[in-house]
């Protein structure tokens, strides 16, 4: 294990981007995965979990690459309560939101074949409450990640805690399973 981890770190420094990409692609296939033995699925889907695969590689694990180079440009690397509590607002409500509905619409029109009338329809109905609650789940993740982890650890933190995430959109998409909501804290 501790020679795998320190194979993960040397592609991390020798190729950040694509590592952080590969990674990102590996958890939202596996959160997909999970989220659909949650849903009692008998037979996996793979095409499924290959196009969440897919979104990770190309969307999430890029967008965390440069996400938090420009954090780390826009606020100083200082460790004070108040720099840290200015990123972690910064990214509730810039990036939280907008990655929240780009995640909804991908995977209601490309992973489900859906048109844009019924995601558009899906995400007024249910964009407010998931923001609500990622508003419960996130600032903590993002706390976490400005307080104790160096900027090359902070995408891989991010995409680990994506991974609940990810099964609780992907549940909360499906209007048949009833999903519990977060508690408040």
């Amino acid at each position: 294990m501790k020679a795998l981890w320190g194979q993960y770190l040397s592609n991390l420094q020798r190729h950040p981007l694509r590592t952080k990409a590969i990674t990102a692609g590996v958890l939202a296939g596996s959160a997909d995965v999970v989220a659909q033995k949650l849903a009692g699925v008998k037979n996996l889907q793979f095409r499924r979990s290959l196009l969440l695969m897919l979104y990770g590689f190309c969307y999430s694990g890029p967008f965390g690459h440069f996400f938090h180079k420009f954090m780390e440009r826009l606020f100083p690397a200082a460790q004070d309560t108040k720099t840290i509590a200015s990123k972690v607002v910064v990214e509730q409500l810039t990036s939280g939101p907008w990655n929240n509905f780009i995640f909804i619409t991908y995977l209601g029109m490309v992973v489900e074949g859906r048109p844009w009338s019924s995601v558009k329809s899906q995400l007024k109905s249910n964009f407010p409450s998931v923001q609500l609650n990622a508003w419960r789940f996130w600032p903590l993740v993002g706390l976490i990640n400005y307080k104790y982890l160096p900027l090359q650890l902070r995408v891989l933190f991010h995409n680990l805690a994506a991974v609940c995430w990810g099964v609780f959109l992907i549940l909360r998409a499906k209007s048949s399973v009833p999903v519990p909501k977060l508690a408040t804290a």
